[in-house]
């Protein structure tokens, strides 16, 4: 009996870890976030920064997987070598702001203005940026994987590199 219960537990316990992901922020670094607009190396994992006013942050080495950033004001902000895997910046002001060597896996950026923004060697895979504005954006060095483009395209799911 008691190796039946093991046995279940030992199968059931990753299933209740894939149905209930830990997402987990820091409460006190988006209190600082909220406050200051710094907040480098902070763990920020699924918060919701939806409808914030965050022009010129720096959240430079940030993990913000996952996070809730639509319809955010990030002007001029700074999102370098941030992990910023299936965030959603869905129709966020994005102008001007810089994402060198960010992770943008599987993010959301449907209707976001990325005006002279700088997305320099950023991994792009799985990104949504249908409906986006990327005037002047650049992409250099960017991988780009079965991303889907401003006019809806998909990328090749063959590497560029």
């Amino acid at each position: 009996m008691k190796l039946s219960i093991l046995v279940i537990a030992t199968i059931l316990a990753p299933l209740v870890g894939a149905t209930f992901p830990a997402i987990a922020y820091s409460p006190e670094d988006l209190e600082q976030l909220k406050q200051t607009g710094l907040c480098p190396r902070c763990d920020l994992t699924g918060a919701p920064l939806n409808e914030l006013d965050l022009n010129g942050a720096n959240l430079r080495n940030a993990n913000l997987s996952q996070a809730n950033l639509s319809q955010s004001n990030l002007v001029g902000a700074d999102l370098s070598e941030t992990n910023l895997e299936a965030a959603n910046f869905t129709s966020a002001n994005l102008t001007s702001a810089t994402f060198t060597g960010a992770n943008l896996r599987s993010a959301t950026l449907e209707n976001a203005n990325l005006t002279r923004a700088g997305l320099f060697a950023t991994n792009l895979d799985g990104a949504n940026f249908k409906g986006a504005t990327t005037t002047y954006a650049n992409f250099r060095g960017s991988k780009f994987r079965l991303t889907t483009s401003p006019s809806g395209l998909v990328t090749s799911d063959r590497r560029y590199w």
